[in-house]
């Protein structure tokens, strides 16, 4: 089975909403994905597809999520050590 490509990403502060080329929309909590929780909405806002719609990567934030997992219900798999370094060196570049 194919997965559907993204066509259009948007994000709330609350939702993460993807646009497939099939026509169907995905809308999962934002807070599936801390990083772009801590984002700010123009590093919210600054994505890119990955390969040909597969996936969406937030440069500013160092994020990828793929529509297969989207489509599959899967959260951020980032552990919470990582997760807090990464904050850490954020918060020390800020």
């Amino acid at each position: 089975m194919q997965i559907p490509e993204a066509t259009r990403v948007g994000v709330s502060d609350v939702t993460l909403t993807v646009e497939l080329v099939d026509g169907r929309s995905v809308s999962v909590p934002l807070l599936w994905f801390p990083r772009l929780v801590d984002g700010t909405a123009a590093e919210r806002a600054n994505w890119r597809l990955i390969g040909r719609g597969e996936g969406i990567h937030w440069p500013d934030l160092n994020e990828d999520v793929s529509v297969a997992g989207l489509l599959a219900g899967k959260r951020s798999g980032e552990s919470q050590r990582s997760l807090k370094r990464w904050l850490e060196l954020r918060r020390g570049a800020a």
